[in-house]
């Protein structure tokens, strides 16, 4: 019984997590318990774990004598995400290139292809699921217990407002697809050559390829942050 409440469990974590994602589950969502008790054969305490689970990957908020609800995507939380992205894909990416593991590298050239894949046939929902995946695996890649936890959270938010990137509403959107495939591929290649300063450059380059087109959904000015710390403030 144990196995399959724990099955259960990951099940419902795989679901919500993928809902999540892809925005079948808006941001801001209060989560129906009941229904999902029943959808998936648990009781209150089981159910309440995998909510307290999704809450400390970033998925989930919860809140007291109130249901769980899917972490919101303010005006803030949008900035700090604009502002923290590029610094922390930097970092990351750097950290791949020393710290990959042969089994890691195999693993991301199994992801890219399957985002290949997905940009050939696939939906906007499996295209953006695919990238995840790919850049989940260069977290494992970094190694970095401080920074990973981070990484994985900004991921989450990556994936939803990055929707917009996978549905092209024209030619130039569907060029940039293409280039995003490409730098994928010179990641691979920069992680397995450990050139940490190519794998560096390339997460800015690829930052910037989604950056203006996500902005024009989710900003109303566009920002102009640089690789590196945040630009000071103007002194009052």
């Amino acid at each position: 019984m144990k196995d399959v409440a724990k099955t259960r469990k990951t099940q419902l974590a795989e679901h919500l997590k993928v809902s999540i994602l892809t925005l079948r589950l808006q941001p801001g969502t209060d989560l129906d318990e009941v229904h999902l008790s029943d959808a998936f054969g648990l009781s209150r305490t089981p159910l309440r774990e995998v909510f307290r689970q999704l809450a400390g990957e970033g998925y989930l908020d919860l809140r007291t004598n109130r249901s769980a609800r899917v972490s919101e995507m303010s005006y803030t939380t949008l900035r700090d995400f604009f502002l923290a992205a590029p610094m922390i894909y930097g970092a990351i990416l750097r950290l791949a290139a020393a710290n990959a593991k042969p089994v890691q590298i195999e693993a991301l050239k199994t992801a890219q292809q399957a985002f290949k894949a997905a940009l050939r046939d696939g939906a906007a929902e499996e295209r953006a699921l695919a990238n995840n995946r790919f850049h989940e695996v260069t977290g494992e890649m970094s190694g970095n217990v401080y920074l990973l936890p981070s990484f994985n959270r900004l991921l989450i938010d990556h994936a939803r407002i990055g929707m917009t990137f996978y549905r092209p509403q024209s030619g130039r959107m569907v060029e940039n697809l293409s280039e995003a495939s490409q730098q994928h591929d010179a990641i691979i290649d920069a992680i397995e050559t450990r050139d940490e300063t190519a794998a560096a450059q390339l997460a800015e380059d690829h930052w910037n390829l989604s950056r203006d087109q996500i902005e024009l959904f989710v900003m109303p000015d566009a920002l102009d942050v640089p690789m590196g710390l945040p630009p000071l403030s103007k002194p009052a």
